[in-house]
């Protein structure tokens, strides 16, 4: 058979019943990963739930972040907890003071304030208002 015999004899078109058992194919595939990323939710906030460690906080006398009339962000305890919990992290403070220009606190800031530029919300103003962007 040639090769034009072949592409005579091929269907020119899909059929109408293979397409839409496609389609249902598709769907219930979507379904199905709905419902997976539905259950890992669910088990990531019972895992939040039953979990011993204390909760994110900015009261009272364990707290490690700032609240947003403080400028937001971690406080010194904070960022040394977290340092204990996660070995080899380079978390640092706020630069908050004056810097020379220059310098890698300079960098630092200037690199922050890069970063947050998009941030809207009211901790990411206060925290940027802390870092003096």
């Amino acid at each position: 058979m040639t090769w034009l015999a072949r592409q005579r004899s091929l269907p020119c078109h899909t059929s109408p019943i293979l397409d839409k058992e496609d389609r249902e194919a598709r769907r219930a595939k979507r379904k199905q990963a709905r419902s997976e990323r539905k259950e890992f939710r669910e088990e990531r906030r019972a895992e939040r739930r039953s979990s011993k460690e204390p909760r994110k906080t900015t009261k009272g006398k364990g707290r490690n972040f700032r609240t947003v009339e403080e400028g937001a962000g971690m406080t010194a305890k904070g960022v040394a907890s977290y340092k204990a919990k996660n070995p080899g992290s380079n978390l640092q403070t706020a630069v908050t003071g004056d810097v020379k220009p220059g310098s890698k606190a300079a960098k630092r800031r200037k690199s922050f304030c890069a970063r947050s530029k998009g941030w809207t919300g009211e901790r990411g103003k206060a925290a940027r208002a802390r870092w003096k962007c």
